[in-house]
């Protein structure tokens, strides 16, 4: 058992460690704000922070006598680009200060995104551990900033990355969003006209490779260190990897309906986001499609192998895409979120 730190733990994936967490009998104490929601947690026994990401002072005392930290605070949209990297790179920054200050300083497990990667540069090769990354929106680029400062800290600092491609599973609003057109209508909108392939991974998998990338993962080598590029980073992925609306007739399958897959042209994807953009500035309110995820969206195939986690920690999936769908799907109702 450790004592374990965790930011973003009133999040989506922050829910599913929490619970991976708690059954092993980890002491687990998760940073909030005043507007976190925390009642989902609460049956774990967690034990709650308050305090601010980017104070380093509010932090070091939490950190006392914790052996692990998993960060998982970032965010996804914002209104700004400077918020992305206020929060994706700035945020990582202020915690592994925090981390430094402490003696002996805990692991650290960074839960980053394949959008820091980039889409693969050739149809079918997708990407590996130690490849260059070429990040083409906001998001991925603060993403990518924030491995940067880690690889950085990374000689005073046991420290740990995990880039996960797009995740589904209980709690997930955005993912949420992907079911509910073919919920309502049984259609699903595909960007473009050229087939993308994209990775996937369930949050509770993901969860469980964390756990084990804390226990016995590689870590990021020393600055001065001259070793393989991929040190201390992993992949986490079904080995499954459809098309964009190929995971949409699997997800209209979970829901127990026949989908329409319809592609949609890039500049009416360009005219969709650039009204959402609108409607998020006038509204003050970060949108679920917005210019940033329209250049993903149309920049090629995101797929990553999970390889290297399977041969070192044992990664598995022990149930396949369209068996973690169909869950997902009888939460949502039970929920009364579909």
């Amino acid at each position: 058992m450790a004592k374990v730190f965790i930011t973003g733990g009133t999040g989506f994936v922050g829910y599913h460690l929490v619970k991976a967490l708690s059954e092993r009998g980890h002491e687990v104490v998760c940073l909030i704000r005043a507007t976190s929601r925390t009642g989902p947690l609460e049956p774990f026994g967690v034990r709650f922070h308050p305090g601010n990401l980017h104070d380093v002072e509010s932090l070091v005392p939490a950190l006392k006598g914790v052996q692990i930290v998993y960060h998982l605070a970032g965010t996804t949209k914002a209104l700004k680009v400077d918020q992305f990297f206020q929060v994706n790179e700035k945020g990582t920054e202020s915690l592994l200060e925090a981390c430094r200050r402490v003696s002996p300083p805990p692991v650290v497990v960074i839960v980053s995104t394949l959008a820091a990667a980039g889409p693969v540069k050739k149809a079918g090769e997708p990407h590996r551990e130690g490849e260059p990354s070429h990040p083409v929106s906001w998001y991925g680029k603060s993403k990518r900033a924030g491995e940067l400062v880690a690889e950085k800290y990374a000689g005073e600092i046991p420290i740990t990355i995990v880039r996960p491609p797009i995740i589904l599973g209980e709690w997930d609003k955005d993912g949420l969003e992907m079911f509910r057109p073919i919920a309502r209508t049984g259609v699903h909108l595909v960007p473009g006209y050229r087939r993308k392939y994209y990775s996937v991974v369930y949050a509770g998998d993901l969860a469980e490779l964390l756990v084990t990338a804390a226990e016995r993962g590689e870590r990021l080598p020393a600055p001065s260190a001259s070793t393989d590029k991929g040190q201390g980073y992993y992949y986490a992925a079904f080995e499954e990897c459809p098309s964009y609306g190929e995971l949409g007739k699997l997800m209209g399958k979970a829901l127990g309906r026949r989908t329409l897959v319809i592609p949609v042209a890039p500049p009416v994807v360009w005219t969709v986001a650039l009204l959402g953009e609108l409607t998020a500035q006038l509204r003050r309110r970060p949108v679920v499609f917005h210019l940033d995820k329209a250049r993903e969206a149309l920049a090629g195939s995101w797929m990553c192998s999970a390889q290297k986690a399977r041969e070192q920690l044992g990664f598995s999936t022990p149930k396949t895409l369209l068996e973690r769908l169909e869950q997902t799907v009888e939460w949502y109702r039970r929920e009364k979120w579909l």
